[in-house]
């Protein structure tokens, strides 16, 4: 494991993920780089002085936000060009892919500084780690869906066709019509995974068909709050699991007419003889035949 940064970094600019709820997901070195660093980009900096005030750095603030991005983004290649430490955070998570920041890391790239990332919480990674989908390691990050129902319903009719999981993020008060969407757009079927308010006081992760989602939420009004996660799976893995349900219920329905049959038989042949005239009935083999036609049997003749 590597030591802590010592007390003076090398300039650069630090893409510093924080906390998506749980302060004690701060990692050590992520409070180091913010205790330390000369200025910090920040989304909004109301709610990172809060965190800055916690680690007792005394870091000049920038607003990088999507209004100002590009003129935030010179001047902090500015102080860049000064030698300074610069770290750049979003409001939660790592910044720069659904957040601010994108255009800051490539100006600074452009103009041959050192860009250096400080991982830590995701709200992306924690859903697929708790949603027992990801086994293959495929997934697409689609960060939020289009605000207008024409083009949200056409974006998800395309990453419904993704081999991966998809993974998408929704606000409170639109979370019920795109729910409602995907049942429609992608079918009631489809398998989903909710992760509300992730590592929270009040998280909550469910998962089940897309179909079943609206009434979820709507059983409780506290769910209509807090952000959400959605892990969305593949048509592949939805229909993988629809045939071994239907495998299972096969397998259900041909061990209880077999019982049904043996029992019969066994009220009126021995063991063996209602063995063969099964097999021939119903076309299983010995193998499945037999061993059970001698269970039923002893438990006939326990009773």
């Amino acid at each position: 494991m590597e030591p802590l940064p010592d007390k003076t970094l090398e300039a650069g600019l630090y893409v510093v993920a924080t906390p998506i709820g749980n302060l004690g997901d701060l990692s050590p070195r992520a409070m180091e780089v913010l205790r330390v660093a000369d200025w910090v980009g920040a989304e909004d900096t109301r709610v990172s002085q809060k965190l800055l005030t916690l680690v007792a750095s005394h870091a000049r603030m920038i607003a990088v936000h999507e209004h100002n991005e590009n003129s935030a983004a010179q001047r902090i290649v500015g102080l860049l060009d000064e030698g300074k430490v610069v770290a750049l955070v979003s409001d939660a998570g790592t910044p720069a892919i659904s957040d601010p920041g994108a255009r800051v890391v490539a100006a600074a790239r452009a103009a041959g500084h050192r860009v250096i990332p400080v991982p830590g919480p995701s709200a992306v990674l924690a859903l697929l780690s708790a949603s027992g989908l990801a086994d293959d390691g495929s997934f697409l990050f689609a960060g939020f869906l289009p605000s207008r129902a024409k083009a949200r319903d056409e974006r998800l009719a395309s990453l419904g066709r993704s081999a991966g999981i998809v993974v998408i993020f929704e606000s409170p008060h639109r979370i019920g019509a795109t729910l409602g969407a995907i049942a429609a757009v992608l079918g009631p079927e489809r398998w989903l995974v909710l992760g509300r308010e992730l590592t929270k006081k009040f998280e909550e992760i469910v998962a089940l068909p897309a179909g079943e989602a609206p009434t979820w939420l709507d059983a409780d009004p506290n769910r209509a709050r807090g952000e959400y996660a959605i892990a969305i799976a593949p048509p592949a893995k939805v229909a993988a699991t629809a045939r071994d349900e239907a495998a299972s219920a096969a397998a259900i329905t041909i061990e209880t007419s077999l019982d049904q049959l043996l029992t019969s038989l066994l009220a009126e042949l021995p063991p063996s003889r209602a063995a063969r005239l099964a097999e021939r009935l119903t076309g299983l083999p010995h193998r499945i035949v037999y061993p059970r036609t001698l269970e039923l049997a002893k438990t006939d003749s326990n009773e």
